[in-house]
């Protein structure tokens, strides 16, 4: 029975429920101190003075960095790893931690207190006293002195931000129905349940400095290029180890500024360093989705064909940021539109810079795209899932490519079925339950099926066991499991005989884990790695004068059960142990890898599903609660519906939060956040939490790799505020156009 497709528990769920996993801050280094980072109290200006002579004199410090004192550092590239770094249109920063006295946003790191102890050097932060130039921030788009036009989203041309298909304007003024509204979205943070975190030690290897961090990571190699180009390292002299990972939705792949900052603390005081960041500094350094004001025109004949569409996106960036939030994803590709216009503006504000954060784009994006798509269906009198069936795509509007795989309309006909939809009263503001006013919406849901290249290594031992490793990460998405199952299968061996190895620099090159990729991408390379130590161990045994394949062709032999054998008379063969065992080797190993073909240039890659969404409204109070959220998923072949099920359930979880809780609020007088942990910033808790039922198509991809799987740690998240926004607008009788859609939003109309 193969091990890919079955709902095989997590490998790592024991190792995590009792606490044996190792994350970053628990690592044990000999000779540890500890750091702590003074952060600025305003948003907009330069640090006068930095009076550090208290907290240099409290006991137990060995140093204070700031940027008077701390190591300079070498300018980071514009491009790693083949992403856009840094500049216009650029993921992060173009900033390096304490470098200057310029202050750009409230919590930015001004000093670093390193200590004996955490209690230490925490008390001697409160000891440095700062003196500001201050300067008015801008902490409103709408107030933005400078505004940019990124052309690509991280400089990938094949995905531009300003973009014309036909003649939108044109065929706007023309259609003789026409919708134009202003969707508003809010700050919005990843909130894992890890903190960020690093540990920093130096060492001479060869005489030649080595540094080993532990970091709290999703994207090891970019970490890597970043650490060893601003320290003027070989990026070999730099070694980064991260096995497991609590959370990150976004968070965590594009910051260098907590790794930098331990990394020089540990260089100035010659001992290993560690940085725990607290939940409160979480809402400065660790990234968020920004905050967008989306307007939406669509022009449609009286029979629902949409002639025309713009998208036309208003967000917000830091000072030193380019990171762009692309919302007219969905919108580009999602209906048969023949005239669309896209663009996208960019406001720098005194606020923390923000990154991609789960559904990046498609999240709020196709939230403002649904619901201008419930708003046109109410206009047209259509029902809502007919008028997207009425512009269904057979292929994509911008490319003209046809899809790999698209069963859509299937996921419609599942999900109206799941919830009900036929027995509604379609008629707005008709349906009740006593006081609660009772509503349905629905929304369709994509995310792009990305898949990148990497590598991995096969080593089958002597005892019939084997190990798969790759450079990959595990976020609490399965990966250790999955890859496990997909090595197993490809070995030809029993689960239980394959560990899978991932989270440490030193292994075989992947990618960051982002953008729904990771099994696309790493799945075939353990294929490939597999394929090749099972090649090597052909080789040794038609070698073999003792083997029963003595003189085979390679051709002429497959794996079977642990075993290689004859594929004319599969009783011919021996296991992978005798074959070792009688070579008197311990082990074979094997390094191969794989990436994209040709394939992206023929066809359309996206997973596709429907969510439909049953809320209540109490009117008098103003809460909306989502009874039932149902989801139906065309997302290729799934490799463990488990996994899965998981991940899709998290998804629409923060679906939830994004429609009706999460949002960060700054102090307008000094740019701080006025969220500082988990009982300010509302995530959905099991009390928000609907019953959720999900369901997927199983049909492979047959374009995408031989594994036919696409990602889905994303499309969950996507689609759910738009099925919940519209549910309450079928409940209310009331458009509601800016999320959260908090009580006194609902209280005010």
């Amino acid at each position: 029975m193969q091990a890919t497709g079955q709902p095989l528990p997590r490998v790592d769920g024991r190792l995590k429920v009792t606490g044996a996993a190792r994350y970053t801050a628990e690592w044990e280094v000999p000779g540890l101190v500890y750091g702590a980072v003074v952060d600025s109290a305003r948003a907009h200006g330069t640090v006068r003075a930095l009076d550090t002579s208290a907290a240099r004199k409290a006991p137990g410090v060995l140093a204070v960095l700031t940027h008077d004192n701390a190591p300079r550092l070498h300018p980071i590239p514009e491009k790693v790893g083949g992403t856009l770094f840094r500049g216009e249109g650029g993921i992060t920063e173009t900033r390096q931690p304490l470098q200057n006295a310029t202050v750009e946003y409230a919590g930015q790191p001004l000093a670093v207190v390193v200590a004996d102890t955490h209690e230490r050097a925490r008390y001697a932060a409160t000891l440095v006293r700062v003196t500001y130039d201050e300067q008015p921030p801008e902490l409103a788009m709408a107030a933005a002195s400078r505004t940019t036009r990124p052309e690509t989203f991280l400089g990938n041309d094949e995905e531009k931000l300003q973009v014309t298909v036909g003649d939108p304007n044109a065929a706007l003024a023309a259609a003789p129905v026409q919708l134009r509204q202003v969707y508003e979205s809010a700050i919005t943070h990843h909130n894992p349940i890890e903190q960020l975190a690093t540990i920093a030690r130096w060492e001479k290897r060869n005489g030649a400095d080595f540094l080993t961090l532990y970091d709290t990571t999703r994207g090891l190699e970019v970490v890597q290029e970043i650490m060893a180009t601003s320290l003027g390292l070989p990026q070999d002299s730099v070694h980064i180890i991260c096995p497991f990972i609590g959370g990150a939705f976004g968070s965590k792949g594009w910051l260098y500024a907590p790794p930098l900052l331990t990394a020089m603390a540990a260089q100035v005081v010659g001992r290993p360093v560690k940085i725990e960041w607290r939940r409160q500094d979480m809402f400065a350094v660790a990234g968020q989705r920004p905050s967008t004001r989306q307007t939406l025109s669509l022009g449609a004949t009286r029979d629902g064909n949409i002639t025309a569409l713009r998208h036309d996106t208003l967000t917000h960036s830091s000072q030193s940021s380019g990171y762009t939030e692309p919302c007219a994803r969905v919108s580009r590709m999602l209906y048969a539109v023949p005239n669309m216009g896209f663009t996208h503006q960019l406001a720098h504000l005194h606020l923390p810079s923000p990154c991609p954060m789960r559904g990046p784009g498609e999240t709020v994006g196709g939230w403002a795209l649904e619901c201008a798509l419930d708003e046109l269906a109410a206009k047209l009198q259509l029902d809502p899932v007919e008028l997207r069936l009425r512009n269904y795509a057979e292929q994509n509007p911008e490319t003209g490519k046809p899809w790999s795989s698209k069963h859509l309309r299937e996921c419609y006909a599942r999900g109206r079925q799941l919830i009900g939809w036929d027995a509604r009263n379609p008629q707005p503001r008709s349906m009740r339950d006593g006081s609660q006013l009772l509503g349905y919406g629905m929304a369709t849901t994509m995310y792009p099926a990305g898949r990148k290249e990497a590598q991995a290594r096969a080593t089958i031992f002597a005892d019939g066991r084997a190990l798969v490793q790759s450079a990959t990460h595990e976020l609490g998405n399965g990966a250790y499991t999955i890859f496990r199952q997909i090595s197993a299968d490809a070995l030809a061996l029993p689960v239980e005989q394959v560990r899978f190895e991932l989270g440490d620099s030193s292994l075989p090159s992947a990618p960051t884990t982002g953008g729904s990729t990771t099994t696309a991408t790493v799945g075939p390379a353990a294929q490939a790695a597999a394929r090749a130590v099972l090649e090597a161990l052909k080789r040794i045994a038609v070698r073999d004068a003792q083997s029963p394949l003595f003189g085979a062709a390679a051709e002429a032999i497959e794996a079977r059960q642990g075993r290689l054998v004859l594929q004319a008379n599969p009783a011919t063969g021996e296991t992978y142990g005798e074959i070792l065992r009688r070579a008197k080797l311990p082990s074979v190993v094997a390094t191969d890898g794989a990436k994209p073909g040709d394939e992206r240039d023929t066809y359309s890659f996206y997973s596709f599903g429907a969510v439909f969404a049953q809320v209540r409204v109490d009117e008098a109070s103003g809460s909306i609660r989502v009874a039932r959220l149902c989801g139906v998923y065309d997302v290729g072949r799934l490799m463990n519906p488990q996994t899965a099920r998981s991940q899709i359930l998290g998804g629409m979880s923060m679906g939830v939060g994004a429609a009706l809780l999460e949002a960060t609020h700054y102090d307008s007088r000094n740019g701080r956040a006025v969220v500082r942990n988990l009982a300010d910033y509302h995530v959905p808790s099991m009390a928000d939490t609907p019953d959720i039922q999900v369901e997927w198509l199983h049909i492979p991809d047959p374009h995408i790799s031989e594994l036919g799987a696409r990602g889905i740690g994303e499309i969950g998240c996507v689609g759910t505020a738009a099925a919940i926004t519209n549910a309450v607008y079928h409940a209310t009788g009331r458009r509601y156009r800016s999320i959260p859609l908090t009580p006194d939003k609902v209280l005010q109309t």
